[in-house]
C-alpha cells in the first residue's frame, strides 16, 4: 500500500469504505501514516482548529454498568457523587469558557438520561448561555426522547454528543445495561431533528485494531462531523483499573487512520493526551485537528491557554 498515493485519492475525494480491505492501517509504516493523514487534514480542513470545553452536570450514582466509568454505580470508585448542578453554575462557567475563546460549550450529564426536572433546569440554563455568549452549544445526556431533543433545540443547543464508545461487536463485552442499536438510535434521532451530532469512542479497553477500525467506519457511515477520540485512563475501581494504558503510537496510529477514513471530519482529542509528549502535540499532525480544553480537565496536562499558546506555534489558528 502507497499511503501517498491513498491520501492524495482521498483528497481527491475517494471514500474509503467498508467492503474495502483496510487492514493495512493496523501495520503501514507510522510516520508515513501521519504525513499522510496530516496532508488531508491540511486539504479538506484547513490550519483552522475547534476547541470544546465541558462540564459534568451530574456526577456519580448512574446505573448503567460500562466497564470504563468512574461514575457507575457498578464499581466502588472515589468520583465525587452529587445532584443536578445549580443553574446559575452552569451559566457562570459557560461564560467563563465563552470569554476565553472556547468555541463549543456542553454540559455532561451521569445516567441513562434526564429526569424531567433535570431537563427543564439545563434547559433554562441553556438558555441563558445562548443569549448573552458568543459560543455554541452542545449536550450530551444520554438516550433522550424526541420531545426532550426538541426541548433542547428550543433552548439554543446545536450540537449533541453520544459516543457509540466502540464497535458494534465490542459493545457488548463493555456495557450490557444498554445496547448499540440505542446509541444509533438516539444518534439518528438527533440528527433527524436537525442537530449536529459529536460522536466517537474509548480506544484502550483491550479491543482488536479491527474494532477500532470499524468504529471509524460507522461513525463514517452516519456523516458524524465531530469525533472525539479517548485513550482510556484507567480508573481504580473500575474493571479496566489494571488494563496496561496505549501507547502514544498506538493513540497516533488510530487518529491518523480516523482522519483517513473520515477526511472532512473534526477529530478531536479527548482524554489520554496527557498519555502523550508535550499534550498530544504530535497528534496535531497525524489528523487531529480539534480538542477538549479546559482548566478543570486532568487528562490533557494543558489548561486553555497552554492549548492556545500550543496550536497556535504549530501553526493553527482559532
Amino acid at each position: 500500500m502507497n499511503i501517498n498515493h491513498l491520501a492524495q485519492e482521498i483528497i481527491e475525494g475517494r471514500t474509503l469504505k467498508r467492503n474495502e480491505d483496510l487492514h493495512f492501517f493496523a501495520t503501514v509504516n507510522l510516520r508515513n501514516l501521519c504525513e499522510g493523514a496530516n496532508s488531508i487534514r491540511q486539504a479538506l480542513c484547513g490550519d483552522s482548529v475547534d476547541l470544546c470545553s465541558i462540564i459534568n452536570g451530574r456526577s456519580g450514582k448512574c446505573h448503567e454498568d460500562c466497564k470504563f466509568c468512574a461514575q457507575s454505580s457498578h464499581h466502588h470508585t472515589e468520583v465525587e457523587e452529587y445532584r443536578f448542578l445549580d443553574s446559575d453554575i452552569l451559566i457562570s462557567d459557560c461564560k467563563k469558557h465563552a470569554d476565553q475563546g472556547v468555541h463549543r460549550y456542553s454540559v455532561v450529564t451521569a445516567g441513562r438520561k434526564l429526569e424531567q426536572k433535570d431537563l427543564e433546569a439545563v434547559c433554562y440554563a441553556y438558555k441563558i448561555m445562548s443569549k448573552h455568549n458568543d459560543i455554541n452549544l452542545c449536550a450530551s445526556h444520554g438516550l433522550l426522547s424526541e420531545e426532550d431533543f426538541i426541548a433542547l433545540k428550543e433552548s439554543g443547543v446545536t450540537m449533541y454528543h453520544a459516543n457509540i464508545e466502540t464497535s458494534r461487536r465490542n459493545f457488548p463485552n463493555i456495557c450490557t445495561t444498554h445496547t448499540y442499536e440505542d446509541k444509533l438510535n438516539t444518534i439518528k434521532l438527533a440528527q433527524r431533528l436537525g442537530f449536529k451530532v459529536c460522536s466517537g469512542g474509548i480506544i484502550g479497553m483491550g479491543e482488536t485494531f479491527e474494532d477500532r477500525l470499524d468504529m471509524a467506519l460507522s461513525l463514517s457511515e452516519l456523516q458524524i462531523p465531530s469525533i472525539p477520540i479517548n485513550a482510556l485512563m484507567p480508573i481504580k475501581g473500575t474493571v479496566y483499573e489494571n488494563i496496561e494504558p496505549l501507547t502514544e503510537d498506538e493513540i497516533l496510529r488510530t487518529i491518523a487512520m480516523f482522519r483517513f477514513i473520515n477526511p472532512t471530519a473534526r477529530i478531536r482529542l479527548a482524554a489520554g493526551r496527557i498519555l502523550m509528549k508535550d499534550s498530544g502535540k504530535k497528534a496535531f499532525l497525524a489528523g487531529a485537528n480539534a480538542t477538549i480544553t479546559g482548566d478543570l480537565l486532568t487528562t490533557s496536562g494543558n489548561n486553555i491557554d497552554q492549548d492556545k499558546r500550543m496550536l497556535r506555534e504549530m501553526g493553527f489558528h482559532l
